[in-house]
């Protein structure tokens, strides 16, 4: 492996960790396997802390190829919970308004999701790494100011209903989508598509471009891999 000039590593980003932690992870071992201060690294597209799944992380010159790697086609399993929204669509926050979902059923559910499949219209989450300004969305709701999202057109290719529970008004999803997709807020859309709330309970990115979470290490089996590895030393070496 050169990591200098350039190596792909897929990781499976664990539940409750920034995707930045999961690259400070990995950049921290393999720069200490180098014996260098810190080996240039990236990751071609972030995911929520609460969302687990597929990051892709650059090395060296590899990290010239994240703005491509971006563009490629994602897909991601999601559990909504119907009847109720967080201001962060998702279990960063906690309920803040419930709504009646007597009226749902599985054919119900079925004829909404067509709606949100081609180019669509979007909102981005207000708790978002989306800029106003210069300042991150979410810093500045942190602070209590208030946050316009403009619409921004995005793509979703397949989108499919995998399980509904009538009982406790969960529903799963498999998406497949282009980039700047917000999957918590296609969460709020189906709820008001719905007459109803939605939010996230779990979300896992399964595949980005041809890599697929099979694909990926763990952040515990990293350390093990990385011991395994021939490493080219650091030109300065």
């Amino acid at each position: 492996m050169n990591f200098t000039e350039g190596e792909y590593i897929f990781i499976n980003k664990p539940y409750g960790m920034t995707s930045f932690g999961a690259l400070a992870f990995v950049r921290s071992r393999i720069s200490r396997k180098m014996g260098v201060k810190r080996v240039k690294t990236g990751h071609a597209g972030t995911l929520d802390p609460l969302a687990t799944g597929v990051l892709i992380l650059c090395t060296g010159k590899k990290t010239k190829e994240i703005e491509r790697l971006q563009l490629d086609t994602k897909e991601y399993t999601a559990t909504l919970q119907l009847g109720a929204t967080t201001p962060s669509y998702d279990l960063e926050h906690e309920v803040d308004q419930t709504y009646p979902t007597a009226h749902i059923t599985r054919e119900v559910i079925e004829r909404v999701l067509p709606r949100f499949v081609g180019d669509i219209s979007q909102v981005p989450p207000q708790y978002s790494a989306c800029k106003i300004g210069g300042d991150r969305a979410y810093k500045l709701k942190r602070k209590g100011e208030e946050v316009a999202l403009a619409a921004k057109q995005i793509h979703i290719s397949e989108l499919e209903l995998t399980r509904f529970d009538p009982v406790r008004m969960q529903m799963d999803i498999r998406v497949r989508c282009g980039k700047g997709t917000y999957i918590r807020s296609l969460a709020r859309d189906i709820g008001r598509a719905l007459d109803s709330g939605a939010h996230l309970t779990a979300l896992c990115r399964t595949q980005l471009g041809n890599v697929r979470i099979e694909d990926c290490l763990t952040l515990d089996e990293f350390p093990q891999w990385l011991e395994a590895q021939e490493i080219t030393p650091a030109a300065n070496n």
